[in-house]
This record gives C-alpha cells, structure tokens and sequence, in this order.
C-alpha cells in the first residue's frame, strides 16, 4: 500500500536531515501543509528549536494577487514559517526522492473569526465560534474556493488533500478547553454545531422552518442534556431530541450547503491543477458530522474527488462505507496516528493496516512524521517494511 506522511514546513527547513530521514521511513510520499491552523507542535529532533507556536491560521507561502483589495483574504505566516516555507520544503522533500502533496486546511480559522465575527457559526443561544467559519455565507464560500485553489496547486505539488473542507462546529481542540463538562454525545454535538447565522437562518426557511421556532426548540431540546440526560445514539437521537421533521430540515439544508461548496472547490482545484493531479478529501462517511474531516455522502464525494483520507486511529470502520462506494481507481486512504504520546499505536502499523488493506483502504496516511518520537519512528520503519 503506498503510504504518505503528515509533515510541517518547519520540521523540514533549517534541519539538512530531516528529508532524508523522512524518505527512510519507507514512504512515497509525504503531505506537507500549506495552509494551516494555529497550533503548538515539538519538533523533537530539529537542530534550532523544539517547540514551534503557529500563533493563527495562516498560508506557509507569500499569498498571491488575487487577494487585493478583498475584505476576506489568508494571512501571511509569521517567524514559524517565514517566506515561502512551504516551496523550501518541498524542494528539499523532493530532492530526496518524495512525491509531495499540499495539504490545506480551509474551514478552521480563529483569527479569521476575531477579525471578522460576522463570518462565524452562530449557534442557537447565540454564541458564536470563531474558529469556524460558517460555510453557508457567499463571500466565505468565495474565500474558501479561492484559498483551496492557490494553497493546494503550489510548485512542485502532484496532488492536494483538502482538510475541514465541510461545516466546523462546537468540538474543536482548543487551548485550556473547558468544554468536556457535560457529555454531549453524538446528537448533543449536533445541535450545539447548529449555525443561526443570517444565511443559515435563510436556508432553514427554505427548508419550511421557521428559525426562531427551531432556535427554541434546539434550546429546549437541550435543556435535559445540561441536567445530564444522555444525547446519544446518532441520527435518531438528534431526531428523538429535536423531533424527525426539523432533524431532518436542519440536515438537508447542511448536506447540500457542503456538498455544494465540496464540488465548487473540487473543480476549481482541478482547473488550475496540472493533468494528473489528485485531490482527496479529510472525510467521515457522517453527513452530519462537524469537523477536520468534513462529514460527507461517500457516494457522492467519492463522484467528485478522487478519493478520501478517512481517520482511522481508533480502528479501520469508517473505510467500509466508502470502499461500498468507490469506482476503479478511487483513493480510499486510512490515516493512522503514529505518535504515541498522541494515542497512535505505531508498533501496529502493519497489522492496523492489513485490517484497513482488508476492509477496502488503498493506501496509507501516517499522522505525523514531524511529531513522532525516534521510538515511534523506528516502529512506522519496521511495520511499513512489514506491510
């Protein structure tokens, strides 16, 4: 199975052995970030720093004209990954003999929702997310395409992976996060993820609700679940909590609204791509799912990209729906944590994917080259050799 790892521009420029090391793990390929969300990542064996601060979203490159003069538009990184970190990068991934991948993380962006709040999901008590653009709003989805476009089609680049390209709700990895103290569940989630924006609120009314009457009744339906009642079991809990008919108008207008904006950018991707390039999507096989891997109709995202990266750390499931799905030729990767410290198991790569290999995965993902410890590294070395 051909196998691609997770990299940072900074795990790679100022450390001349890094491309090297990342090639003798035994992968084809690696997926090297070109626009990305604010994080705090180790870099455990780089020769100037180990810990590098992504202070807000932000491209990894020197954004491009087409942005001038627009009121939404990417920030330029700061000192973590100055210039054209991401060119330098893949330059010296490349002369090491690695296929290099962009990868792009669109709908995730908190300085994008302090600067511009009105940009931000809104969900039914009036509180707004900034971390998650809501996806329904025209100049947004304009953003959106336009940065998936220029962050993924960069010199050098075969091919992109597109992540949180899809609705962003209430879970989110937040610093000093103090939000695990009632347990959402899965319906729970769903209704906290819900978007009361004005364009939202537009969409419910096509849909034949009423939002104020929705609004209420996401409120109320809540209120047993903040005295610790449970909010579980799927789609039909979000239906038991909310009733089946507005469950079910909520989620229509949700589901064409990120399938709309999936095949926009998709294409778009795709017209300013060289011939040959691949675009895969991060996805969960749950149309209703909020997050970095965007919930999604397999058949349908399956007839629009070519394939997908489908989380699997916890075990190889989410594969199933789409392998039922894929046509010849379609990518059907199964991504595995290999950082231990972070939950990865990389002592069972081979095994996890042989299981991954046997429910219908193509290739492989490995999360993340740059934030694995030397042990976890000899282990990806030895279970890739295996596979």
């Amino acid at each position: 199975m051909r196998a691609s790892a997770f990299v940072y521009p900074w795990d790679v420029n100022g450390d001349p052995e890094a491309p090297a090391r990342i090639a003798g793990l035994g992968v084809a390929q690696v997926t090297l970030a070109s626009a990305y969300h604010s994080t705090r990542a180790l870099t455990p064996r780089h020769p100037r720093h180990r810990v590098v601060t992504a202070e807000y979203a932000a491209v990894l490159y020197p954004p491009g004209p087409r942005w001038s003069g627009r009121m939404l538009r990417p920030y330029p990184a700061g000192d973590w990954a100055p210039g054209d970190a991401f060119g330098e990068a893949a330059d010296a991934l490349a002369r090491a003999g690695l296929e290099v991948h962009t990868w792009v993380v669109l709908a995730h962006n908190s300085r994008l929702g302090a600067e511009h709040p009105d940009t931000s999901v809104v969900n039914a008590y009036g509180d707004r997310y900034p971390w998650a653009p809501c996806i329904a709003q025209p100049a947004t989805r304009a953003y959106l395409v336009d940065l998936a476009v220029e962050a993924a089609v960069r010199p050098g680049a075969r091919g992109t992976e597109l992540e949180s390209l899809g609705w962003y709700g209430l879970a989110h990895l937040h610093a000093h996060d103090k939000t695990g103290g009632v347990g959402l569940g899965d319906a729970g989630q769903y209704l906290m993820s819900l978007c009361f924006c004005p364009a939202c609120r537009d969409g419910y009314g096509e849909q034949g609700l009423d939002p104020e009457e929705l609004a209420g009744g996401v409120r109320a339906a809540l209120e047993p679940v903040w005295r610790g009642a449970p909010s579980d079991g799927g789609w039909a809990g979000v239906e038991k909590l909310l009733g089946a008919e507005r469950a079910d108008g909520t989620r229509a207008w949700r589901d064409a609204t990120a399938r709309s904006l999936q095949e926009a950018a998709v294409r778009a991707v795709r017209e300013a791509a060289p011939e040959g390039f691949r675009v895969l999507l991060h996805a969960d096989p749950v149309s209703y799912h909020c997050g970095a891997n965007a919930g999604v109709d397999p058949g349908h995202i399956l007839g629009v990209a070519d394939g997908v990266v489908v989380p699997c750390t916890g075990g190889a499931g989410l594969v199933v729906p789409f392998a039922r799905e894929a046509r010849e030729g379609a990518v059907i990767a199964a991504n595995f944590t290999v950082v231990s410290g972070m939950g990865g198991s990389p002592g069972t790569l081979a095994e996890d994917a042989g299981e991954a290999r046997r429910l219908g995965a193509t290739e492989l993902r490995l999360y993340h080259a740059g934030l694995a410890s030397d042990g976890d590294l000899d282990a990806v070395r030895v279970g890739l050799r295996r596979c």
